[in-house]
C-alpha cells in the first residue's frame, strides 16, 4: 500500500494534485490547514481513500465534532494522525510521540510547523511531518506499507518530475 501524506496546503492545490498524479497512491492523508483542500482532492479523486484531521486554521471552518486526531489501521500499519497544534509541536515533540506510542502506532504523523521531518524513532515507530504542500515549492510524505515492512520518505517538487 502506498499513501501520500499532505499538510498545511492553505488553498494551494496545485502541488497536492501533482503529488497524487505522480505517486498514484492507494490513499491520501491530509493533516489539516485547510480541510477544504482535502475535501476538494477527495471530490477530484473519488477512487482514493481519504483521511483528514482539522488543523488550527480549520477551527471555524469545520463542524465542532470534526476529528483533530485519527488513529487508523492502513495496510496493516497503525497510523496516528494529528495536525500537531494540540500537542505543541512547534515547541517540542515529546507529547506527540508519547500520544502516538500510547495508542500503539507504527507511524506518527503531524503537520503545523511547515518543516518536513521523517525519521525512525529508537522505539521503532516512524515519525513524519510532510511539511507544507502550500509553501516553499511544496513537500509531501509517502508511506509504503508491505506486510510488516514500513518505509517513509519526504518528496519535493523536483522528486515529482522523475515519477511522472
Amino acid at each position: 500500500m502506498k499513501i501520500v501524506v499532505l499538510s498545511d496546503s492553505h488553498s494551494a492545490l496545485r502541488y497536492m494534485r501533482q503529488c497524487i498524479d505522480a505517486v498514484k497512491p492507494d490513499a491520501v492523508i491530509h493533516l489539516g490547514d485547510l480541510v477544504g483542500d482535502g475535501e476538494t482532492m477527495q471530490e477530484e479523486y473519488p477512487a482514493l481513500r481519504f483521511y483528514q484531521v482539522a488543523g488550527n486554521c480549520d477551527r471555524y471552518r469545520v463542524a465542532p465534532d470534526f476529528p483533530e486526531i485519527l488513529v487508523e489501521k492502513l495496510g496493516g500499519a497503525k497510523i496516528y494522525m494529528t495536525h500537531g497544534h494540540l500537542q505543541g509541536v512547534k515547541l517540542y515533540l515529546d507529547k506527540l510521540i508519547l500520544d502516538g506510542q500510547r495508542c500503539g502506532a507504527d507511524v506518527i504523523l503531524y503537520g503545523h510547523t511547515h518543516e518536513p521531518d521523517c525519521r525512525k524513532l529508537p522505539e521503532g515507530q516512524w515519525l513524519m511531518n510532510p511539511g507544507s504542500a502550500g509553501f516553499g515549492g511544496g513537500t509531501a510524505g509517502v508511506i509504503h506499507i508491505n506486510g510488516t515492512e514500513i518505509a517513509c520518505s519526504i518528496i519535493r517538487q523536483t522528486d515529482l518530475e522523475g515519477m511522472e
